[in-house]
């Protein structure tokens, strides 16, 4: 696929996001995607499966792979959907919620890694970032303050601080979430600054590429 067909892709997929939370929807496991990456285009993607009440990993994949599609701003998710979507099909426990390290909505064509994933994998996904992709002012250095991320004056998000003295993490709805129940999400995952998902599906990445 060439850059012009991925962005093709996502203006064919952009449509099928629901930013409205499932009637009923219960989180009991969430999963945490992550993709590492060795000089040599070498990556590992890894999801971890926690239960959402405990923090426990309760199923865990890694796979190996290489990155075949090139570094373009706004197409990330190209380089990574292959193998995280290989890795979820190994999962043995299906979870209720996918956060993914990357952008949702908060996307220059509002598509970012986890509307394209809770998309194609038809479950409810959030996109957690660690910079952010719009303006924000700086939320009150408490736990669950939170500021509007804003791009070319639309809401795309939010700015979370999840622990006092750290820095916020940017969140984002990718699908089948609000952006109120996204921010809740998150925040109860998080014990340090980012959520114990991306945290635990960095480590396994890191590890296999060791």
């Amino acid at each position: 696929m060439t850059p012009e067909e991925a962005v093709a892709e996502q203006e064919r997929l952009r449509p099928r996001v629901s930013t409205v939370t499932d009637p009923g929807l219960v989180v009991r496991h969430v999963a945490g995607l992550d993709v590492s990456y060795a000089d040599d285009d070498r990556l590992a993607a890894a999801i971890v499966v926690l239960d959402a009440e405990t923090l426990e990993t309760v199923d865990s994949v890694v796979v190996a792979g290489k990155a075949e599609f090139p570094y373009v701003p706004g197409l990330f998710a190209f380089r990574e959907l292959p193998s995280l979507l290989e890795a979820m099909d190994e999962l043995t426990v299906r979870p209720d919620l996918l956060v993914c390290d990357g952008q949702g909505l908060a996307h220059p064509r509002r598509f970012g890694l986890a509307c394209h994933l809770g998309v194609l994998a038809d479950l409810p996904s959030v996109g957690v970032a660690k910079t952010p992709m719009g303006r924000f002012d700086p939320p009150d250095d408490v736990r669950g303050a939170h500021t509007d991320l804003v791009d070319d004056g639309e809401v795309v998000g939010r700015a979370l601080r999840t622990r006092e003295g750290v820095k916020p993490v940017f969140v984002s709805v990718g699908h089948r979430i609000d952006l109120d129940r996204a921010c809740a999400e998150v925040l109860r995952l998080c014990v340090t600054r980012l959520p114990e998902t991306t945290r635990r599906a960095d480590s396994l990445g890191r590890a296999q590429l060791r």
